[in-house]
């Protein structure tokens, strides 16, 4: 029996490869709901992110000895379930035009300041990174969410470090007007 902390996500990556089931469940509780989010954000849809899971999964059964230790093993899960997530969307680009034109309809009920009223900060925030372009937003949610670093975002993504850093600089600056256009009035960087 595995324990879960005295384990390493490189040594489940070692035993899976060696066909270890045990050390499959035991990496799949650390990360699924990691994996999960990730890929909800990405695609929107909670039935594909699901599907993401089982896939992202499956890959790491069937590639784990082709791990190289190159990132941490969280940044390549999170590497897996990103480019699975873009093959998707590029599968269901109709639906999510589709769903985008639905989203850009006004909601006569209520006014922006009412919506507000309504809401906590929280539920302003996420609407907010909604207004960011999805190269934006997947760069927020990985150095945010996932607390990655730079260096492993790019590496994630697969641009240059200095194009996250861009990036970052330009969401956050966007990020800040969404807000206070929303009337969020809050200092940011």
């Amino acid at each position: 029996m595995i324990t879960k902390q005295a384990t390493t996500d490189e040594d489940l990556i070692r035993r899976i490869a060696q066909g270890d089931r045990g050390a499959m469940q035991v990496l799949y509780g650390r990360h699924h709901v990691r994996v999960y989010r990730f890929g909800l954000r990405l695609v929107r849809n909670e039935q594909i992110a699901e599907d993401l899971i089982s896939e992202v999964f499956l890959d790491v059964w069937r590639q784990a000895g082709k791990f190289e230790g190159r990132s941490s093993v969280s940044t390549w899960l999170l590497a897996i379930t990103r480019f699975k997530a873009l093959s998707a969307l590029r599968r269901r680009k109709d639906a999510e035009l589709d769903d985008e034109a639905a989203a850009a309809i006004e909601d006569p009920s209520d006014d922006p300041e009412v919506t507000i009223q309504k809401k906590d900060t929280g539920d302003v925030l996420r609407k907010c990174l909604e207004g960011l372009s999805a190269d934006h937003r997947e760069i927020v949610d990985l150095v945010y969410y996932h607390e990655k670093s730079v260096e492993e975002v790019a590496h994630i993504v697969g641009i240059p470090e200095n194009t996250v850093k861009t990036r970052l600089f330009y969401a956050r600056k966007k990020l800040a007007d969404l807000l206070q256009a929303a009337g969020v009035q809050r200092g940011w960087p």
